[in-house]
């Protein structure tokens, strides 16, 4: 059995799920508070690849599709909408980049436009509350009148 706690570091594999979940030799790590920390310890190599950088401690992980997700939507067609991602991030929503993927999940661009993030579940539901469709187009209504169409993700 792995050791999912603090020591998660040091096992064989570290995933980053698609569900928002992270795993320790597949196993998930049910410590919130160890969670969060990596949540907010995610780098990208120079080669690409991902990893976990904690202090001196360094550790290659495995991002099952986007290294951020969507935790949280706040906000609404007048006021605008607001994103947390899971490392406790707070910015304004780039509606301009959503777009759905495979199977309907909605993705967006943060981390100052850098990053493709994902939306989990409850976070997605909430901001599609607010979209209409009009004909075979989803629209999400902005401040000042505006209407932003979401689109199909090229990248899937």
């Amino acid at each position: 059995m792995a050791r999912a706690g603090f020591w998660a570091i040091e096992t064989r594999a570290i995933r980053f799920g698609r569900d928002g979940r992270w795993y320790s030799d597949d196993e998930p790590i049910e410590n919130r508070r160890i969670a969060d920390l990596f949540s907010r310890h995610v780098v990208r190599g120079a080669d690409g690849g991902w990893w976990l950088v904690i202090g001196d401690e360094r550790q290659r992980i495995t991002v099952d599709d986007t290294a951020w997700v969507v935790s949280r939507v706040d906000g609404d067609p007048a006021s605008g909408f607001t994103i947390e991602l899971n490392d406790g991030s707070r910015e304004a929503l780039d509606a301009g980049s959503l777009r759905f993927g495979d199977g309907d999940v909605l993705y967006c661009d943060a981390r100052a436009g850098r990053e493709r993030v994902r939306f989990l579940r409850g976070p997605q539901v909430e901001l599609l509350r607010h979209v209409e469709e009009a004909g075979d187009r989803f629209l999400l209504p902005l401040p000042g009148g505006v209407r932003q169409e979401i689109r199909p993700d090229p990248a899937g």
